[in-house]
């Protein structure tokens, strides 16, 4: 595969060359299981395997893919093992935000001359189908990028891996690319991170929320969103502001016990038909009361999609100066509250939701109430 970003023409030339997101790397307590959960609920593809079978003693891992997203699923196992260690302390998370250069050596040492701190400096992986390089800065919590350059390779997935298919048939739900990945990090973190991206990176600053934008009753939160400079990699930054009750990045940071990736959203081109899919598979999302739908259209206009479609899906709507997008996000993905998805389909809207927030958030603290947390 040689694209793991939508295909569009680059107009902006990057201070810190990005391709896109080449995959995003879980800690799991039993990779098996949670690949299948992947292939029968979310429609992925079993592409590649590494284990004790491949010669890898120590760990297993599952490479699923959907058009241009790319999960890899990783296990220990012993007891003995970090990722071991970070799973009982984390639960099942994100560890490796993984973007794809042109270049591994130019991007780690760019970053490191920046203030990057060091993970793993560049290594060479190859084998018969060519050879990948790949090399490791840290960022927010035990959260890494790992730089991967694959222009050389044409294998499965990396060296180490080979390729392999489930053994029962998945059918894709039409999910297509990484539209972004948001982090929640510490009270007083946000801008520390947000200058990082900048500073190291050469990501710009796309937008602020404050707690006037996105609050509740009850809970309240701040977000940066940082962008590279084609767009293709996008992170949202939150941390938590003052409120009468626990928020919800609060609730994560207790549950995850340190900083890290909140959720992943991911693009469809119907909306409809995907979400529909995925709850016929038994995927679960927030709900949000059929009120929401009386004024919907007064406030984003007309849309081309019939609303009592997307009311019966829990589809939300909104609008910006550029088009209209439509968005849903699923409850946690695993038993802690910590990660989960957002479906997203964006009709020229380059936003993310603002006018969604409310009742996102609502339909949050009913969980939260629901878990006694908030």
């Amino acid at each position: 595969m040689q694209t793991l970003t939508k295909s569009t023409t680059q107009s902006v030339k990057d201070a810190f060359p990005l391709n896109g997101t080449d995959h995003v790397e879980f800690y799991v307590g039993n990779a098996k299981q949670s690949a299948f959960y992947y292939q029968m609920a979310f429609g992925f593809e079993l592409t590649a395997y590494r284990g004790p079978e491949t010669g890898h003693r120590e760990t297993c891992s599952y490479v699923l893919q959907q058009d241009k997203i790319r999960l890899v699923l990783t296990s220990a196992l012993s007891p003995e093992h970090d990722i071991a260690r970070h799973v009982r302390e984390h639960g099942d998370g994100v560890k490796v935000l993984a973007l794809w250069v042109g270049d591994a050596e130019y991007s780690y040492n760019t970053a490191i001359e920046r203030g990057a701190e060091a993970v793993s400096s560049v290594e060479t992986l190859t084998d018969d189908h060519g050879e990948v390089k790949i090399a490791s800065i840290q960022t927010y919590g035990e959260t890494i990028h790992t730089f991967v350059e694959r222009k050389n390779y044409n294998g499965a997935f990396m060296p180490g891996f080979e390729a392999r298919k489930g053994l029962c048939p998945s059918k894709p739900v039409g999910l297509k690319y990484v539209d972004h990945c948001v982090g929640n990090v510490e009270l007083g973190g946000m801008n520390k991170w947000v200058k990082f991206y900048q500073e190291v990176m050469g990501f710009n600053l796309l937008i602020t929320f404050d707690d006037k934008d996105i609050s509740t009753e009850y809970t309240a939160l701040m977000s940066k969103v940082v962008s590279n400079g084609n767009g293709y990699v996008k992170f949202p930054i939150n941390e938590p502001a003052k409120g009468l009750k626990k928020s919800q990045i609060e609730e994560y940071l207790d549950f995850y016990r340190c900083a890290g990736v909140q959720h992943i959203a991911v693009t469809t081109d119907n909306i409809i038909e995907t979400v529909s899919q995925l709850r016929n598979n038994g995927v679960d999302f927030l709900y949000v009361p059929d009120n929401y739908y009386d004024t919907v259209t007064e406030r984003v206009g007309e849309i081309d999609e019939d609303i009592e479609d997307l009311k019966a899906l829990n589809i939300l709507i909104d609008r910006d100066d550029d088009g209209y997008l439509l968005q849903i996000f699923t409850k946690p993905v695993q038993d802690r509250p910590t990660v989960f998805y957002e479906i997203i389909q964006r009709k020229g809207a380059k936003s993310f939701g603002k006018g969604n927030f409310k009742a996102l958030f609502e339909a949050i603290e009913r969980e939260q109430a629901l878990r006694g947390t908030l």
